[in-house]
């Protein structure tokens, strides 16, 4: 039997936050798929593929600690000290117009 990648697609309703789907919608962008839909199709994909089911893993171990700093004082200060020159810095901020295309503009009206 030839396998058609369409052929076991169904139609769903799924409701996600808004902040969720504007993701979802420039992850779509960004990869050159043609829908959210599609993306989603790959993670699930992807995601049964990898075996890993259940809940989600435990990071612990997967971080070590200075034995000489194990309350992470030293830590503290230099994220403080990063934060702090970070505000020291300019900040230039843009904002572009959104590119719908060009508006073209009407003849005014004569009034008369």
């Amino acid at each position: 039997m030839i396998y058609d990648k369409y052929m076991g697609k169904h139609a769903i309703s799924v409701t996600l936050d808004a902040d969720n789907l504007t993701w979802l919608k420039g992850r779509a962008g960004a990869a050159g798929l043609r829908s959210v839909s599609e993306l989603l199709d790959q993670l699930v994909s992807a995601a049964r593929q990898s075996g890993h089911v259940g809940p989600s893993r435990s990071v612990v171990g997967t971080i070590d600690i200075d034995s000489s700093d194990p309350l992470l004082d030293g830590a503290d200060r230099a994220v403080r000290y990063l934060f702090e020159s970070s505000l020291g810095r300019p900040l230039m901020v843009k904002e572009s117009q959104p590119e719908y295309g060009r508006r073209s503009r009407s003849p005014k009206a004569r009034r008369g």
